[in-house]
Protein backbone atom coordinates (compact mmCIF):
# COMPACT_ATOMS: atom_id res chain seq x y z
CA UNK A 1 0.00 0.00 0.00
CA UNK A 2 2.72 2.67 1.31
CA UNK A 3 5.03 1.78 -2.20
CA UNK A 4 1.81 2.40 -4.24
CA UNK A 5 0.88 5.76 -2.79
CA UNK A 6 4.71 6.57 -2.96
CA UNK A 7 4.35 6.32 -6.75
CA UNK A 8 1.24 8.09 -6.90
CA UNK A 9 2.64 10.92 -5.87
CA UNK A 10 5.44 10.75 -7.56
CA UNK A 11 3.50 10.98 -10.63
CA UNK A 12 1.14 13.29 -8.94
CA UNK A 13 4.48 15.44 -8.30
CA UNK A 14 6.49 14.82 -11.82
CA UNK A 15 3.30 16.36 -13.80
CA UNK A 16 3.29 19.69 -11.52
CA UNK A 17 7.02 20.15 -11.75
CA UNK A 18 6.72 20.23 -15.67
CA UNK A 19 3.09 21.67 -15.77
CA UNK A 20 4.43 25.51 -16.03
CA UNK A 21 6.99 24.96 -18.86
CA UNK A 22 4.80 22.58 -20.92
CA UNK A 23 2.22 25.42 -20.36
CA UNK A 24 4.07 28.18 -21.95
CA UNK A 25 4.79 25.99 -24.53
CA UNK A 26 1.25 25.74 -25.27
CA UNK A 27 0.66 29.32 -25.12
CA UNK A 28 -1.30 29.07 -21.60
CA UNK A 29 -1.30 31.81 -19.11
CA UNK A 30 -0.08 31.79 -15.78
CA UNK A 31 -3.92 31.91 -14.87
CA UNK A 32 -4.31 29.13 -16.26
CA UNK A 33 -2.23 26.89 -14.74
CA UNK A 34 -3.19 27.61 -11.48
CA UNK A 35 -6.86 27.13 -12.12
CA UNK A 36 -5.49 23.19 -13.03
CA UNK A 37 -4.09 22.61 -9.64
CA UNK A 38 -7.67 24.07 -8.31
CA UNK A 39 -9.58 21.85 -10.03
CA UNK A 40 -7.56 18.75 -8.73
CA UNK A 41 -7.70 19.71 -5.26
CA UNK A 42 -11.64 20.20 -5.88
CA UNK A 43 -11.88 17.05 -7.21
CA UNK A 44 -9.77 15.01 -4.57
CA UNK A 45 -11.76 16.67 -1.73
CA UNK A 46 -15.37 15.74 -3.50
CA UNK A 47 -13.75 12.34 -4.28
CA UNK A 48 -11.97 11.35 -0.70
CA UNK A 49 -15.74 10.76 1.17
CA UNK A 50 -17.33 9.27 -1.37
CA UNK A 51 -14.84 6.90 -1.63
CA UNK A 52 -14.81 6.09 1.85
CA UNK A 53 -18.40 5.15 1.95
CA UNK A 54 -17.93 2.87 -1.20
CA UNK A 55 -14.78 1.13 0.66
CA UNK A 56 -17.12 0.85 3.82
CA UNK A 57 -19.60 -1.33 1.90
CA UNK A 58 -17.81 -3.12 -1.06
CA UNK A 59 -14.02 -3.57 0.57
CA UNK A 60 -10.12 -1.92 0.53
CA UNK A 61 -9.37 -3.61 -3.17
CA UNK A 62 -12.76 -2.34 -5.08
CA UNK A 63 -11.52 1.15 -4.23
CA UNK A 64 -7.98 0.72 -4.85
CA UNK A 65 -8.14 -0.84 -8.10
CA UNK A 66 -11.04 1.53 -9.31
CA UNK A 67 -8.61 4.81 -7.89
CA UNK A 68 -5.61 3.24 -9.79
CA UNK A 69 -7.50 3.02 -13.04
CA UNK A 70 -8.17 6.52 -12.87
CA UNK A 71 -4.60 7.25 -11.77
CA UNK A 72 -3.11 5.43 -14.96
CA UNK A 73 -5.85 7.03 -17.47
CA UNK A 74 -5.28 10.25 -16.10
CA UNK A 75 -1.12 10.68 -16.65
CA UNK A 76 -1.81 8.32 -20.03
CA UNK A 77 -4.36 10.94 -20.89
CA UNK A 78 -2.24 13.56 -20.18
CA UNK A 79 0.68 12.28 -22.01
CA UNK A 80 -1.78 11.95 -24.90
CA UNK A 81 -2.79 15.42 -24.73
CA UNK A 82 0.98 17.11 -24.45
CA UNK A 83 1.82 14.57 -27.52
CA UNK A 84 -1.19 16.40 -29.85
CA UNK A 85 -1.28 19.58 -28.17
CA UNK A 86 2.83 20.58 -28.48
CA UNK A 87 2.24 19.18 -32.54
CA UNK A 88 -0.14 21.54 -33.46
CA UNK A 89 -2.83 18.97 -33.54
CA UNK A 90 -4.94 20.27 -31.20
CA UNK A 91 -5.82 24.13 -30.67
CA UNK A 92 -4.98 25.16 -27.60
CA UNK A 93 -8.73 25.63 -25.60
CA UNK A 94 -9.50 22.01 -26.49
CA UNK A 95 -5.99 20.87 -25.08
CA UNK A 96 -6.49 22.77 -21.61
CA UNK A 97 -9.88 21.93 -21.11
CA UNK A 98 -8.23 18.24 -22.35
CA UNK A 99 -5.41 18.62 -19.61
CA UNK A 100 -8.11 19.47 -16.57
CA UNK A 101 -9.99 16.43 -17.25
CA UNK A 102 -7.10 14.37 -17.11
CA UNK A 103 -5.17 16.31 -15.21
CA UNK A 104 -6.79 17.96 -13.18
CA UNK A 105 -10.20 15.27 -12.54
CA UNK A 106 -9.56 12.32 -13.40
CA UNK A 107 -5.79 12.01 -11.67
CA UNK A 108 -7.25 13.71 -8.74
CA UNK A 109 -9.74 11.37 -8.50
CA UNK A 110 -7.78 8.56 -8.64
CA UNK A 111 -5.19 9.95 -5.87
CA UNK A 112 -7.79 10.40 -3.39
CA UNK A 113 -8.93 6.77 -3.61
CA UNK A 114 -5.41 5.71 -2.82
CA UNK A 115 -4.93 7.89 0.05
CA UNK A 116 -8.34 6.87 1.17
CA UNK A 117 -7.76 3.03 1.03
CA UNK A 118 -4.17 3.56 2.54
CA UNK A 119 -5.47 5.20 5.62
CA UNK A 120 -8.40 2.95 5.97
CA UNK A 121 -6.42 -0.66 6.15
CA UNK A 122 -4.17 1.61 8.33
CA UNK A 123 -7.23 1.77 10.85
CA UNK A 124 -8.25 -1.68 9.74
CA UNK A 125 -5.27 -3.72 10.37
CA UNK A 126 -3.88 -2.37 13.67
CA UNK A 127 -5.56 -2.18 16.55
CA UNK A 128 -3.07 -0.21 19.67
CA UNK A 129 -3.30 3.58 19.75
CA UNK A 130 0.36 3.05 19.00
CA UNK A 131 0.44 0.90 16.35
CA UNK A 132 -2.40 2.76 14.65
CA UNK A 133 -0.38 6.13 15.22
CA UNK A 134 2.58 4.71 13.38
CA UNK A 135 0.76 3.49 10.52
CA UNK A 136 -0.92 6.49 9.78
CA UNK A 137 2.54 8.49 10.49
CA UNK A 138 3.59 5.83 7.74
CA UNK A 139 0.85 6.51 5.32
CA UNK A 140 2.05 10.38 5.62
CA UNK A 141 5.89 9.83 5.55
CA UNK A 142 4.81 8.18 1.79
CA UNK A 143 3.19 10.64 0.71
CA UNK A 144 5.43 13.35 1.96
CA UNK A 145 8.16 11.34 0.34
CA UNK A 146 6.89 11.50 -3.10
CA UNK A 147 6.16 15.33 -2.96
CA UNK A 148 9.81 15.41 -2.13
CA UNK A 149 11.06 13.10 -4.54
CA UNK A 150 8.86 14.10 -7.49
CA UNK A 151 10.33 17.18 -8.68
CA UNK A 152 13.61 16.23 -8.37
CA UNK A 153 12.99 13.00 -10.31
CA UNK A 154 11.44 15.36 -12.83
CA UNK A 155 14.38 17.65 -12.80
CA UNK A 156 16.47 15.25 -13.89
CA UNK A 157 14.00 13.90 -16.11
CA UNK A 158 13.55 17.00 -17.87
CA UNK A 159 17.53 17.98 -18.36
CA UNK A 160 17.02 15.32 -21.03
CA UNK A 161 13.22 16.04 -22.16
CA UNK A 162 10.44 18.32 -20.85
CA UNK A 163 8.22 15.85 -22.25
CA UNK A 164 10.21 12.44 -20.39
CA UNK A 165 8.61 13.35 -16.77
CA UNK A 166 4.76 13.45 -18.60
CA UNK A 167 5.90 9.93 -20.42
CA UNK A 168 7.31 7.97 -17.87
CA UNK A 169 4.31 9.04 -15.42
CA UNK A 170 1.47 6.52 -16.73
CA UNK A 171 4.43 4.30 -16.44
CA UNK A 172 5.00 4.55 -12.91
CA UNK A 173 0.88 4.31 -12.29
CA UNK A 174 1.32 0.99 -13.88
CA UNK A 175 3.50 -0.11 -11.65
CA UNK A 176 1.80 0.86 -8.83
CA UNK A 177 -1.47 -0.60 -9.99
CA UNK A 178 0.59 -3.85 -10.55
CA UNK A 179 2.04 -3.95 -6.69
CA UNK A 180 -1.30 -3.68 -5.64
CA UNK A 181 -3.01 -6.69 -8.16
CA UNK A 182 -0.15 -8.95 -7.15
CA UNK A 183 0.48 -8.20 -3.56
CA UNK A 184 -2.79 -6.51 -1.48
CA UNK A 185 -5.29 -8.46 -0.69
CA UNK A 186 -8.23 -7.89 1.21
CA UNK A 187 -7.74 -6.53 4.69
CA UNK A 188 -8.37 -9.04 7.65
CA UNK A 189 -9.69 -6.46 10.35
CA UNK A 190 -7.88 -7.00 13.51
CA UNK A 191 -9.71 -6.98 16.82
CA UNK A 192 -10.49 -3.41 17.40
CA UNK A 193 -11.46 -2.35 21.43
CA UNK A 194 -14.81 -0.31 21.73
CA UNK A 195 -15.06 2.71 20.44
CA UNK A 196 -15.39 5.25 23.93
CA UNK A 197 -15.74 8.60 21.82
CA UNK A 198 -18.48 10.08 20.38
CA UNK A 199 -18.26 11.74 16.96
CA UNK A 200 -19.07 15.44 17.91
CA UNK A 201 -15.75 14.78 20.44
CA UNK A 202 -13.79 14.22 17.25
CA UNK A 203 -14.84 17.54 16.43
CA UNK A 204 -11.84 19.94 17.94
CA UNK A 205 -9.35 17.37 16.61
CA UNK A 206 -11.15 17.89 12.83
CA UNK A 207 -10.65 21.44 13.55
CA UNK A 208 -7.46 21.21 14.67
CA UNK A 209 -6.19 19.20 11.31
CA UNK A 210 -7.43 21.79 9.15
CA UNK A 211 -6.00 24.68 10.26
CA UNK A 212 -2.41 23.43 10.77
CA UNK A 213 -3.07 21.91 6.82
CA UNK A 214 -4.58 25.10 6.13
CA UNK A 215 -1.54 26.99 7.79
CA UNK A 216 0.95 25.30 5.98
CA UNK A 217 -1.06 25.67 2.93
CA UNK A 218 -0.80 29.42 2.95
CA UNK A 219 2.98 29.16 4.08
CA UNK A 220 4.08 27.20 0.95
CA UNK A 221 2.19 29.91 -1.19
CA UNK A 222 3.41 33.11 0.24
CA UNK A 223 7.19 31.77 -0.16
CA UNK A 224 6.76 31.15 -4.15
CA UNK A 225 4.82 34.97 -3.88
CA UNK A 226 8.10 36.73 -1.71
CA UNK A 227 10.45 34.32 -4.08
CA UNK A 228 8.43 36.04 -7.31
CA UNK A 229 8.88 39.38 -5.79
CA UNK A 230 11.92 39.23 -4.86
CA UNK A 231 11.41 39.95 -1.45
CA UNK A 232 13.16 38.59 1.91
CA UNK A 233 14.27 35.68 -0.83
CA UNK A 234 16.01 35.57 -4.50
CA UNK A 235 13.55 33.22 -6.95
CA UNK A 236 16.89 30.80 -7.46
CA UNK A 237 16.33 29.75 -3.97
CA UNK A 238 12.57 28.86 -3.80
CA UNK A 239 13.71 25.25 -4.70
CA UNK A 240 15.94 24.96 -1.01
CA UNK A 241 13.21 26.29 0.77
CA UNK A 242 9.79 23.98 -0.70
CA UNK A 243 12.93 21.05 -0.09
CA UNK A 244 12.95 21.48 3.66
CA UNK A 245 9.11 22.07 3.81
CA UNK A 246 8.79 18.32 2.63
CA UNK A 247 11.75 17.11 4.41
CA UNK A 248 10.57 18.05 7.70
CA UNK A 249 7.51 16.58 7.79
CA UNK A 250 9.10 13.28 6.21
CA UNK A 251 11.12 13.54 9.03
CA UNK A 252 7.84 13.99 11.31
CA UNK A 253 5.62 11.68 9.75
CA UNK A 254 8.64 8.69 9.40
CA UNK A 255 11.30 9.23 11.52
CA UNK A 256 9.57 10.85 14.94
CA UNK A 257 6.07 9.47 15.01
CA UNK A 258 7.95 5.78 15.07
CA UNK A 259 10.52 6.53 17.47
CA UNK A 260 9.05 8.91 20.10
CA UNK A 261 6.04 7.07 20.22
CA UNK A 262 3.44 9.27 21.50
CA UNK A 263 -0.02 9.32 21.68
CA UNK A 264 -2.23 11.33 19.31
CA UNK A 265 -2.83 14.06 21.69
CA UNK A 266 0.45 14.76 22.69
CA UNK A 267 1.67 14.87 18.85
CA UNK A 268 -1.26 17.26 18.49
CA UNK A 269 -0.27 19.28 21.62
CA UNK A 270 3.34 19.20 20.90
CA UNK A 271 2.87 19.29 17.04
CA UNK A 272 1.03 22.60 16.68
CA UNK A 273 2.83 24.79 19.11
CA UNK A 274 5.89 24.28 17.03
CA UNK A 275 4.00 24.52 13.85
CA UNK A 276 3.35 28.38 15.72
CA UNK A 277 6.93 29.15 16.09
CA UNK A 278 7.81 28.29 12.44
CA UNK A 279 5.45 30.65 11.54
CA UNK A 280 6.76 33.01 13.80
CA UNK A 281 9.98 32.96 12.29
CA UNK A 282 8.86 32.82 8.85
CA UNK A 283 6.93 36.25 9.30
CA UNK A 284 10.45 37.39 10.86
CA UNK A 285 12.64 36.03 8.53
CA UNK A 286 15.51 38.60 6.87
CA UNK A 287 16.69 36.00 4.32
CA UNK A 288 16.79 32.87 2.43
CA UNK A 289 18.44 31.00 5.10
CA UNK A 290 16.45 31.86 7.82
CA UNK A 291 13.30 31.39 5.38
CA UNK A 292 14.67 27.67 5.19
CA UNK A 293 14.65 27.07 8.54
CA UNK A 294 11.14 28.32 9.57
CA UNK A 295 9.68 26.79 6.94
CA UNK A 296 11.23 23.49 7.87
CA UNK A 297 10.40 23.86 11.61
CA UNK A 298 7.05 24.49 10.58
CA UNK A 299 6.31 21.22 8.36
CA UNK A 300 7.97 19.61 11.66
CA UNK A 301 5.26 20.71 13.83
CA UNK A 302 2.62 20.37 11.25
CA UNK A 303 3.84 17.00 10.60
CA UNK A 304 3.44 15.68 14.19
CA UNK A 305 -0.06 17.81 14.69
CA UNK A 306 -1.54 16.26 11.50
CA UNK A 307 -0.57 12.69 12.41
CA UNK A 308 -2.05 13.46 15.80
CA UNK A 309 -5.17 14.25 14.45
CA UNK A 310 -5.49 11.74 11.82
CA UNK A 311 -4.54 8.77 14.17
CA UNK A 312 -7.08 10.33 16.57
CA UNK A 313 -9.62 10.50 14.14
CA UNK A 314 -9.05 6.76 12.90
CA UNK A 315 -9.39 5.59 16.66
CA UNK A 316 -12.86 7.44 17.35
CA UNK A 317 -14.32 4.99 14.42
CA UNK A 318 -14.94 1.63 14.68
CA UNK A 319 -14.02 -1.28 12.01
CA UNK A 320 -16.86 -0.66 9.82
CA UNK A 321 -16.46 3.31 9.65
CA UNK A 322 -12.84 3.63 8.20
CA UNK A 323 -13.23 4.32 4.86
CA UNK A 324 -15.84 7.45 5.88
CA UNK A 325 -12.87 8.52 8.33
CA UNK A 326 -10.28 8.11 5.90
CA UNK A 327 -12.78 9.91 3.34
CA UNK A 328 -13.24 12.75 5.63
CA UNK A 329 -9.56 13.19 6.74
CA UNK A 330 -8.58 13.48 3.23
CA UNK A 331 -11.54 16.09 2.51
CA UNK A 332 -9.76 18.37 5.22
CA UNK A 333 -6.51 18.11 4.10
CA UNK A 334 -8.44 18.99 0.30
CA UNK A 335 -10.74 21.93 1.36
CA UNK A 336 -7.34 23.50 2.89
CA UNK A 337 -5.13 22.85 0.11
CA UNK A 338 -7.75 25.15 -1.92
CA UNK A 339 -8.46 27.71 0.59
CA UNK A 340 -5.23 28.23 1.38
CA UNK A 341 -3.89 29.72 -2.16
CA UNK A 342 -6.83 32.07 -3.14
CA UNK A 343 -6.75 33.40 1.09
CA UNK A 344 -2.89 33.88 0.82
CA UNK A 345 -3.22 36.17 -2.42
CA UNK A 346 -5.76 38.23 -0.96
CA UNK A 347 -3.61 38.55 1.88
CA UNK A 348 -0.57 39.16 0.27
CA UNK A 349 -1.86 41.79 -1.63
CA UNK A 350 -2.74 43.82 1.59
CA UNK A 351 0.36 43.19 3.65
CA UNK A 352 3.24 40.86 2.45
CA UNK A 353 3.57 39.63 6.07
CA UNK A 354 -0.13 39.10 6.41
CA UNK A 355 -0.14 35.25 5.33
CA UNK A 356 2.32 34.18 7.72
CA UNK A 357 0.95 35.68 10.16
CA UNK A 358 -2.75 34.43 9.74
CA UNK A 359 -0.88 30.71 9.07
CA UNK A 360 0.28 31.45 12.60
CA UNK A 361 -2.92 32.41 13.91
CA UNK A 362 -4.51 29.52 12.49
CA UNK A 363 -1.68 27.12 14.59
CA UNK A 364 -2.06 29.05 17.24
CA UNK A 365 -6.12 28.18 17.18
CA UNK A 366 -4.96 24.73 15.93
CA UNK A 367 -2.71 24.22 19.85
CA UNK A 368 -6.05 25.56 21.50
CA UNK A 369 -7.54 22.51 20.14
CA UNK A 370 -5.51 20.49 20.59
CA UNK A 371 -6.20 20.38 24.28
CA UNK A 372 -10.10 19.45 24.26
CA UNK A 373 -10.21 15.86 25.12
CA UNK A 374 -11.08 13.33 22.51
CA UNK A 375 -11.58 10.59 24.36
CA UNK A 376 -10.31 8.18 26.87
CA UNK A 377 -9.45 5.62 24.04
CA UNK A 378 -7.24 8.44 22.28
CA UNK A 379 -5.35 9.54 25.09
CA UNK A 380 -4.14 6.63 26.38
CA UNK A 381 -0.98 4.66 26.68
CA UNK A 382 0.93 4.65 23.32
CA UNK A 383 2.82 2.06 23.53
CA UNK A 384 0.30 -0.82 22.69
Amino acid sequence: MLIALLLMYLVQQQLASVAGPLAAGFGLPTAQIGLLFSVASVATAIASPLWGLLLDAAGARVVLIAGLVLGVAGPAGFAAVVSLGLTGTLSTDVAFLLVLLFRGVVFGIGIAAVLVAALAVAGLTTAGVGDRTRAVGFVGAAQSLGVLAGPIIAGVLAASSMTLPVYLAPVLALVAAAVVLVSVKPPVPVPHEPVRVRPVELLPAFGAGVLLYLSFAIAEVVVVYLAADRERIESGAIGGVMLAAGLGLLLAQGVLVPVLRWTPDRLLKVGAPVAVAGYALLATAPSAGVLTLALLVAALGVGLGVTGFTATASLGAGPRRQGLVAGLVTLTSGVAFVAGPLLTGVLYEVEPNAPALVAGAAALVATGLAFVPAGALVAGSGTN
